[in-house]
């Protein structure tokens, strides 16, 4: 059985205010072709398909022409919630589009219960497990422990006791969205939200083992951790703490005694990230960041005076520069920090927040309109010039 694994699309996020539905419309057009050209006979999607639990319409409709055109092909799709969806709302009516062969499954009441395949080896048994929310499942469940750890340990123990009762040579799939880590670190994403719970937010990969195939969701680089145990990532980058991604999906062989080979498919890449960082005046002129004028871009600038109008100077330059940072190095002009308010004038408290935050002092001009500023706000408009 060939498998594509595939997770964290976050249909209708944006990426520093750029509208990404466009570029994921354009991967998922790629995953169909994949699908098509690979000859995949299941495509499994390992949770967070929308990126907020109530989704843009247009993220909705790109989903649901998604699975429909996925239906239109040979292969059977598997689709399991992550902590960004609406469980009842990416669940819904998942018993009648069980018909069209895309099973959803996002209800940890049926979890134990999987979606039975077929290839000519034999029976495959894939157990889709949604996010588990520990403190949702915890008095349901009977756990005694709080954690992500109790409430997948549960999660497998049904799924093992279902496998238990299967036929000899069944073999098996689980998806889960979770934060799961071996004896190999696994580097976070800015993009990716927290679930830990009292602190705690990994599971160990122990869980897992005799699974012939986990596919994991979460965290947005791919990752394996072990040879049958793997995250496919983000099909897009979705902060600069992405850069260096390779973005895709995995090609997963399934053979008659369980897993034989696993390909990594990179996915159409929109615009290339970079990042990028030094004197304003060296950024605009320096041949060498010719090749980021493309790129959407992260900056540093680390002049010892915060430059004016920054992001105006590099975007004649850069047109896609999206966030912009300061860093300046020691050995600037000392200047004194903001004193006290007390006895002193809006005005004057005004002048020192700026010479604070941008490293110089205001120029004449801007001074005045701060006075003018710091006067409009007065009962009495002749107030803060007497006192400064």
């Amino acid at each position: 059985m060939r498998i594509l694994h595939t997770s964290d699309w976050h249909l209708g996020r944006s990426f520093h205010r750029v509208d990404m539905l466009g570029h994921q419309a354009a991967y998922l057009d790629h995953l169909l072709s994949v699908v098509a050209e690979e000859q995949v006979d299941l495509v499994v999607v390992a949770g967070d398909v929308y990126d907020r639990a109530l989704p843009p319409v247009d993220a909705v409709r790109l989903a649901s022409e998604t699975f429909a055109r996925l239906a239109s092909s040979p292969a059977r799709v598997v689709v399991s919630s992550g902590n960004h969806d609406s469980a009842h709302r990416l669940g819904f009516a998942d018993d009648l589009i069980d018909a069209a062969g895309v099973h959803i499954r996002t209800r940890a009441s049926r979890v134990g219960e999987p979606v039975l395949l077929e290839d000519r080896h034999g029976p495959v048994a894939v157990h889709a497990l949604p996010y588990l929310d520990p403190d949702l499942v915890r008095e349901p469940w009977g756990l005694t422990d709080r954690g992500h750890a109790a409430a997948l340990g549960e999660a497998m123990r049904r799924v093992r006791a279902d496998l238990s009762g299967r036929p000899s040579g069944t073999r098996s799939v689980v998806l889960a969205h979770a934060f799961v880590s071996g004896t190999t670190p696994v580097q976070v994403s800015d993009s990716e939200r927290d679930i830990s719970v009292g602190g705690v937010s990994r599971v160990p990969t122990s869980l897992f083992e005799g699974i012939d195939y986990t596919a994991l969701g979460h965290l947005h680089g791919r990752h394996t951790l072990t040879e049958t145990i793997r995250y496919s990532g983000s099909p897009l980058a979705y902060s600069f703490s992405e850069t260096d991604h390779v973005k895709g999906s995995w090609l997963v062989d399934l053979g008659p005694g369980g897993l034989t080979s696993a390909t990594f498919i990179p996915a159409p890449v929109p615009r290339p990230l970079a990042r990028i960082s030094g004197n304003l005046a060296d950024l605009l002129l320096a041949p060498e960041h010719e090749p980021q004028e493309a790129c959407w871009l992260q900056v540093t600038l680390t002049d010892a005076v915060r430059p004016l109008r920054a992001m105006d100077q590099l975007r004649e330059r850069f047109p896609h520069v999206l966030q912009l940072g300061f860093a300046p190095h020691s050995g600037g002009p000392q200047l004194p920090v903001a004193q006290p308010a007390a006895g002193r004038s809006d005005h004057a408290i005004a002048l020192d927040f700026v010479a604070e935050v941008r490293g110089s002092a205001a120029t004449d001009a801007e001074a005045a309109l701060l006075l003018d500023a710091c006067d409009s706000c007065q009962p009495d408009r002749d107030l803060d010039r007497e006192v400064g």
